[in-house]
């Protein structure tokens, strides 16, 4: 199984999460609310899988950096928030953040 495959489904389940957190409404609707507790679990799971077999550093500096920048941009086309240039920069910056790390990756010990 490609590793990098399992990073990208876990990375999937944290973004599709943290986008549900305004329709949960604070944890009022119970449907919203259950399915991004689910998809955190299954993010963690998928984490959880991958330190056994990739260094933690690569795996969380991927996973964080890829949520962030995807849900900036989600966040941008679903509920209409703003992205000034400023932020454009550091999604940039971000993106090449987690291309540095994983080209300059350590072997896993």
């Amino acid at each position: 199984m490609n590793l990098y495959l399992v990073l990208i489904a876990a990375i999937a389940f944290e973004v599709f999460g943290t986008m549900l957190l305004p329709v949960s409404q604070n944890f009022t609707k119970v449907l919203p609310s259950t399915v991004l507790l689910v998809s955190y679990g299954l993010s963690f799971y998928l984490l959880s899988f991958l330190s056994q077999k990739l260094s933690l550093a690569l795996i969380y500096a991927t996973w964080a950096g890829m949520g962030v920048f995807s849900i900036a941009l989600f966040s941008y086309f679903f509920y209409k928030q703003t992205l000034n240039w400023q932020s454009i920069i550091g999604l940039f910056l971000i993106i090449v953040g987690v291309v540095l790390v994983n080209f300059y990756k350590e072997p896993f010990p």
